[in-house]
C-alpha cells in the first residue's frame, strides 16, 4: 500500500535535504512535486489543496527558516499534517451502551463487508474479551448468509440464523431479542449491499438503523476504488449517522489515496484497515503510524503489536534458551521461524512496516506474493527431510538432495538455495546469541526468500 506515494515523497524530501536553507522558491518547487504525488496517489483534489496550503504556510514560518536542518523540518511538518489529515489518533470501537452494543455494518457489494464482520468479531472477542453474536440481514444474496455462518464458525463466535425469505428488519429485531436473552455483549449486523447506491438500499438500511439504534455504524469501503471510495463514503455519510470507516483491501492498493481522503471528506475516523484476506488481516488504524509509513519511516510499533499477537511466545523462549545454552540453530528451528513469519503476514508484511532505509539494506521492496510462495516452498522442502537431516544439515549430500527435491516437488537448485539461506541464518543466530545485534542486522541480507 502507498508504495508509489512513498517513493515520490522520498525523492522530494531527498532533494530538500540538499538545500542549505528553505526559501519560498524551493518550498514552492517541493510542494509542486508533493501535489503531483498526492494526485497520482488518487487523493481527492480538495484534500490535496487543503494539505498543500497548510504545509506551505507552516514551512514558510520563521521557525523553519531559521532551522539548521530544513529538510528535516519539512519532513516533520508533512508528517504532522498527514497525521492530522487522517485523524490524529486511533479511535477504537465504542461499547458505551447497555449490552448488547450493536454494530451495524454498511457498504456496497464487493467491498468486503461480510468478511470484515468476521474479522472484527474476532478482534472484539480477543482484544476486548466480549461475547459476540453476528447476524446477516442480506436477504438478496443467499451466499452472504452462508459466508457469515462459516466465518462465525472459523473465528468461534455465535451466528444467528437467517433466511433469504425473511424480512431484514425482522431478522435484526429477532437477533437483538436473542442477544438480550442470552446476555451477549455485542451484536454485529451485516447489511445488504448493492453494486451502486440506490434509494431502495438506503431506505432499508435507514429503517434497520432506526429499529436497532446501533452504538456504532461502520461504513466498509474498498480502498482500491480510489475516488469512487470517497464519493460513496460521502453518500452514505449523508444518509446515515456513521461513526467510523473501515478501509478494506489496502494491501492491494499501491496508491492509497482513499486512506488520505476519506477522513477529510466524511469527518468520520478510519477505525480499521483490512490488510489481508485471512481473518487476522484487520488492524486498528493509527494515523501517525500510517503517516510514518507514507514517508518511508516504517511502522515498527504495529510490527511489535503484530509480533505480540501472532508469535508463539513459548516457542520463541525455547529458541532463545537453546541458543544461549550453546546448541546450534537447526532446520527445525528455521522452519519454526518461517511459520512465525507467515503468521505475521510473510516477508512482504514485515518489510512494509520497516523503515525505507532498512528495507533498502535488506533488499528493498518485493513483488507481492513472491515471498510467500518462496516461504511455502521452504516449508515443503524442510518437511521432505528426515528428523536426522533437520538436526544435522551437514548430512545432506547429493543423493539426499535429489530425494528431498523429489519429495517436495522442487529442483535440486532450490534445495541448495535453502541450505545456503539456512547457513546465513545460522551465522546470524550465532551472533544474536552473543549479543551482536549490529552484526546480526548487517548479516540479514539474503537470509530469507526475496532478500538478496
Amino acid at each position: 500500500m502507498l508504495d508509489s506515494l512513498t517513493s515520490r515523497l522520498s525523492t522530494v524530501m531527498k532533494n530538500l535535504r540538499g538545500e542549505a536553507r528553505l526559501t519560498e522558491t524551493n518550498i514552492s518547487d517541493a510542494m509542486r512535486e508533493v501535489r503531483m504525488a498526492l494526485l497520482e496517489a488518487d487523493v481527492a483534489l480538495p484534500v490535496v489543496k487543503s494539505f498543500i496550503a497548510e504545509v506551505k504556510q507552516r514551512a514558510l514560518g520563521q521557525e523553519v527558516l531559521n532551522s539548521l536542518s530544513p529538510g528535516q523540518a519539512v519532513i516533520g511538518i508533512v508528517h504532522e499534517e498527514l497525521t492530522r489529515l487522517m485523524g490524529e489518533a486511533n479511535v477504537d470501537i465504542n461499547f458505551a451502551s447497555q449490552p448488547p452494543a450493536i454494530i451495524l455494518m454498511a457498504g456496497l457489494q464487493g467491498a468486503g463487508k461480510t468478511t470484515t464482520v468476521g474479522k472484527l468479531a474476532k478482534y472484539i472477542k480477543e482484544k476486548h474479551k466480549k461475547k459476540v453474536l453476528v447476524v446477516s440481514c442480506d436477504v438478496y444474496r443467499p451466499a452472504a448468509i452462508e459466508q457469515l455462518r462459516l466465518l462465525a464458525s472459523q473465528v468461534e463466535v455465535e451466528w444467528f440464523p437467517s433466511s433469504d425469505k425473511d424480512d431484514p428488519i425482522q431478522i435484526g429485531e429477532a437477533a437483538l431479542a436473542h442477544a438480550k436473552r442470552h446476555l451477549f455483549d455485542v451484536l454485529m449486523v451485516d447489511t445488504a449491499g448493492r453494486l451502486a447506491i440506490d434509494e431502495v438500499m438506503m431506505d432499508e438500511i435507514k429503517r434497520l438503523h432506526a429499529a436497532l439504534n446501533p452504538i456504532e455504524t461502520l461504513f466498509v469501503v474498498d480502498a482500491m476504488q480510489g475516488q469512487d471510495a470517497v464519493n460513496t463514503a460521502k453518500a452514505f455519510n449523508e444518509a446515515l449517522p456513521l461513526t467510523g470507516v473501515v478501509l478494506t483491501k489496502v494491501d492491494g492498493d499501491s496508491r492509497g489515496g482513499a486512506a488520505l481522503s476519506v477522513r477529510h471528506v466524511t469527518g468520520k475516523p478510519i477505525k480499521f484497515v483490512g490488510v489481508a484476506e485471512k481473518v487476522t488481516g484487520l488492524e486498528p488504524f493509527h494515523p501517525e503510524r500510517m503517516a510514518s509509513r507514507v514517508l518511508g519511516m516504517g511502522d515498527v510499533l504495529s510490527l511489535i503489536e503484530e509480533a505480540q499477537r501472532s508469535v508463539d511466545q513459548e516457542e520463541a523462549k525455547k529458541t532463545i534458551a537453546k541458543l544461549k545454552s550453546g546448541k546450534s540453530f537447526d532446520l527445525e528451528d528455521f522452519k519454526s521461524q518461517i511459520i512465525q513469519m507467515k503468521k505475521m503476514g510473510g516477508v512482504a508484511g514485515l518489510m512494509d512496516k520497516l523503515p525505507a532505509q532498512l528495507t533498502g539494506q535488506l533488499g528493498g521492496q518485493m513483488p507481492a506474493g513472491a515471498d510467500d510462495k518462496s516461504i511455502n516452498r521452504i516449508e515443503g522442502i524442510i518437511n521432505s527431510m528426515t528428523a536426522q537431516e533437520r538436526a544435522k544439515p551437514e548430512l545432506i549430500k547429493a543423493s539426499r538432495k535429489r530425494r528431498i527435491a523429489t519429495g517436495a516437488g522442487v529442483t535440486v537448485q532450490e534445495v541448495n538455495r535453502l541450505l545456503n539461506q539456512f547457513e546465513q541464518m545460522q551465522k546470524v543466530m550465532k551472533q544474536f546469541s552473543k549479543g551482536g545485534i549490529g552484526k546480526m542486522m548487517r548479516s540479514m541480507k539474503g537470509m530469507l526468500p526475496g532478500m538478496r
